[in-house]
């Protein structure tokens, strides 16, 4: 019997031993110690993306308070007022229009955040931990800026301010976690005094983390 001729403009099938696997088709053969590999290398790029991210959010922070630190600092040579300010935040905005953390409002953020880890620090009666009254806590510097106008607002003891910071890190909360453990007094319902926690960055899969990867809070 003569075969069959192929039909002319038809693709011709590879053999199925060329075929490539897509979806539905069966996975490669198992490989002794991939999946774990695989799993190892996931968690240390996770790791290496919340450092990175962490680390931007400490540069902003600290530009942020040197930001802050400028304006009350020539506020009290020069006697600048409200609208040298915003003509300052005006002409930033203008200069770095990708950026939107130079409004007039948050610049007044950034004099009252100096502020709160300054002078509001200097006139505590008992000293906490590594508040100093001159220079940024660390944790404070590793958390959001977000974080930090919550702080802010929503507190007006520096101690408390602090601890909440620390925790923060500690468990990686994310902004709406810090709120309510603020709105539902966690410090006092603990009743414990200000301690240094452990430096730690958060988990990868905690909120804190999650929020850092994908934004840095500007206002």
């Amino acid at each position: 019997m003569t075969a069959a001729l192929p039909v002319k403009g038809r693709k011709r099938m590879p053999p199925r031993s060329v075929v490539r696997r897509g979806k539905g088709m069966a996975a490669p053969p198992p490989i002794a110690g991939y999946a774990a590999l695989l799993d190892e290398l996931k968690a240390r790029i996770r790791a290496a993306q919340v450092k990175a991210a962490l680390s931007v959010n400490r540069e902003l922070i600290l530009l942020y308070w040197d930001i802050g630190k400028s304006i009350v600092e020539r506020q009290r040579k020069e006697g600048w007022g409200r609208s040298v300010v915003e003509r300052l935040a005006r002409d930033l905005q203008a200069e770095f229009p990708g950026i939107s953390g130079f409004s007039p409002q948050n610049m007044w953020y950034m004099r009252a955040f100096y502020l709160a880890w300054t002078v509001e620090v200097a006139n505590l009666q008992q000293p906490v931990g590594e508040l100093d009254g001159e220079n940024l806590p660390q944790a404070v510097g590793e958390i959001p800026w977000g974080h930090n106008l919550q702080l802010l607002s929503k507190l007006n003891d520096p101690s408390k301010r602090f601890w909440y910071a620390q925790k923060s890190i500690e468990h990686g909360w994310s902004r709406a976690v810090l709120v309510h453990q603020i709105e539902s007094s966690l410090y006092e319902r603990q009743g414990k005094a200000v301690t240094n926690f452990d430096r730690a960055l958060p988990p990868p899969q905690s909120d804190l983390a999650r929020q850092a990867l994908h934004r840095l809070d500007p206002v």
